[in-house]
């Protein structure tokens, strides 16, 4: 057959589908836990609500309520509403036909934000924690027929005429043994307080549970600026569990997306690898998660919030959200809001600016480099570490003498011997962010940035200089040894006659060719190390810098033999003594080195 007569003798098919797989994938693995089922008929009963106030011209809005009520004897819990409720037709329609609702129609048409439903699985929920589900339901159209719908499982049900009772709707649910404990309404209480809290028609389980406003919803005109921030801190603390608010921040519409919300400082000392964020998501009035901290950006770590949005499509099971073009704006939006409020903080509170810089400096370092505006709030606000303690911008530029001094080794090196001989600081480069951050101030401000520990830096902080032979012979008689290179420079301060420098480089090279280095280093990682080390000449590993500068230095020089023999040998000590640690242990012993300076001492004593 040709192409063409295949394709006429093609006939369209309808698929098939197996409802009772359908349900038993759909009521055993749609939602994470039984009390989001609960949340769910709690929805449906608050859109019938908002039905019946659209749709009702007869309706008296104070009416319209929700009730839940649960039986530990009879192992039952039951939500009941005073909605429009169902004709028999809706029932088929609607109640026992999955993915079917009336509720979205009834948004597209009437355009209200409240109603909350839009997949039609709602009810579906109830079978995931029921063995039997028994309803009772009233339509408002027809207020003297009451219909009685049971079913077990969803897939079969009954639907018959029962004793009148008034407009709304009761659900019944028999609880399997596994979910007894939804039969204790304190516990059931408890937790549609935190999903169902922003929604406006009144819950009551046995007392209201949803009548706390949130400050967006407030009419913000008759309230003091003070009252309103007093409001969203008292909002903040029903939602932070773990810290307390130091400050909010309202978020309100803007371009890129129409939300309502509070975003919040926590009170606790953050580092830079903190991840604090706690984002609670709600849309049109019932919580969506706990946890969608994507909104933030990742530098703010130390802030929660509360974020309504209505533009957010939920999943399925309306336990997450969809990331899509809606949640990228959000987001984006919420960043702009975050900025902008802690620039205000920092002009309009500032006591808890000065606590905020205080418990998050190290991540706010992190932050100021992820955004020029942050940079140009806190570059002079922030403390960096140093070799003299924490330091702000212009304390560290007054010790240093206008040249900013940053070591990258986490060891400590012939920096810490000059510069405290200096008094000049040195920042801790090694530490989250401090690194970027000054090198990011010293481009701004135009200011000297030494790195510590590199050959460039080690060039500005030394100028070496030529010698004659002689003298470079007399020093290196006694001096000069095996993996040491003599220099002579001209450094400060003129009192430290001599300085031992480690080349890290060299070091670092001799580290990575080590047999058992390939032991401890991830074969990709000491691929690339080898690469750079490669480019690194093989020289001494030590320096010995002779400080030119130095009066003892030309002392020594004038000295006849053998008063120049012991004093360079003193020197030689000296400069073992003053090296760090881990250069001391590459080099002669400490006792040895004592020892020696107290042999040569005692050669220059005269004799008794």
């Amino acid at each position: 057959m040709t192409e063409r007569e295949l394709s006429a003798s093609a006939q369209m098919q309808r698929a098939n589908v197996d409802m009772d797989g359908l349900m038993e994938v759909l009521g055993k693995n749609l939602y994470s836990t039984p009390f989001v089922a609960v949340r769910e008929l709690i929805q449906n009963a608050h859109d019938s609500c908002f039905r019946r106030k659209i749709e009702d011209p007869a309706c008296q809005e104070e009416a319209l309520r929700i009730d839940v009520s649960a039986s530990t004897t009879r192992s039952c819990l039951t939500i009941q509403d005073r909605g429009a409720g169902l004709t028999e037709d809706e029932i088929h329609r609607y109640l026992a036909t999955v993915g079917a609702g009336y509720t979205r129609l009834l948004r597209q048409g009437s355009q209200r934000e409240e109603l909350i439903g839009a997949f039609g699985l709602g009810f579906l929920s109830a079978y995931v924690i029921a063995e039997r589900v028994d309803v009772w339901t009233t339509s408002f159209q027809t207020p003297d027929r009451t219909w009685h719908f049971s079913s077990r499982n969803g897939q079969r049900y009954t639907v018959e005429a029962a004793e009148n009772e008034e407009v709304g709707t009761r659900v019944v649910l028999h609880l399997r043994p596994r979910f007894a404990t939804l039969a204790r309404l304190e516990a059931v209480a408890v937790v549609l307080e935190r999903y169902c809290c922003l929604l406006t028609i009144p819950i009551h389980a046995p007392h209201r549970i949803n009548g706390v406003r949130p400050p967006w919803r407030l009419e913000e005109d008759t309230l003091s600026a003070l009252r309103v921030k007093r409001l969203e801190m008292e909002f903040a603390k029903r939602f932070e569990p773990n810290f307390e608010p130091l400050a909010t921040i309202s978020v309100s519409p803007r371009e890129e997306a129409v939300a309502h919300g509070v975003l919040w400082v926590q009170d606790g000392a953050t580092y830079g690898s903190s991840d604090n964020r706690r984002v609670v998501l709600f849309v049109r009035g019932m919580l969506i998660t706990e946890d969608s901290r994507e909104l933030l950006p990742r530098w703010a770590g130390f802030v929660g919030g509360v974020i309504e949005c209505n533009q957010l499509t939920p999943t399925a099971s309306r336990e997450d959200i969809q990331e899509d073009e809606v949640f990228e704006k959000l987001a984006a939006m919420i960043q702009e809001t975050l900025i902008a409020g802690l620039s205000q903080i920092a002009t309009r509170e500032p006591e808890a600016w000065r606590r905020i810089l205080m418990r998050h400096n190290e991540a706010l370092l992190g932050a100021a480099l992820c955004d020029e505006r942050l940079f140009l709030l806190l570059q002079d606000e922030l403390t960096l570490p140093t070799s003299e303690g924490e330091m702000t911008l212009p304390m560290l530029r007054k010790h240093s003498q206008g040249k900013i001094y940053v070591s990258t080794s986490q060891q400590a090196g012939y920096e810490e011997v000059l510069f405290r001989a200096l008094s000049r600081p040195i920042v801790q480069g090694w530490r989250y962010a401090a690194r970027p951050f000054v090198q990011r101030v010293c481009e701004v401000r135009g200011l000297d940035l030494i790195e510590l520990g590199t050959r460039r830096g080690e060039e500005a902080v030394f100028a070496v200089e030529e010698v004659s032979a002689t003298m470079r012979a007399i020093f290196a008689e006694v001096l000069a040894q095996n993996d040491t290179t003599l220099c002579f420079a001209r450094f400060l301060p003129d009192s430290l006659p001599v300085l031992l420098v480690t080349n890290q480089e060299v070091a670092l090279k001799r580290r990575i060719e080590d047999d058992e280095a390939d032991k401890r280093i991830a074969s990709g990682v000491l691929s690339l190390a080898r690469k750079f080390t490669q480019k690194v000449k093989e020289e001494h590993l030590h320096r010995l810098y002779i400080n030119l500068n130095s009066s003892l230095i030309q002392s020594i020089h004038a000295l006849p033999l053998p008063q120049r023999t012991h004093a360079l040998r003193m020197l030689k000590a000296l400069a073992q003594m003053m090296s760090p640690r881990a250069q001391r242990d590459t080099q002669a012993d400490l006792g040895e080195t004592l020892r020696l300076f107290c042999s040569t001492l005692e050669e220059m004593l005269p004799r008794a």
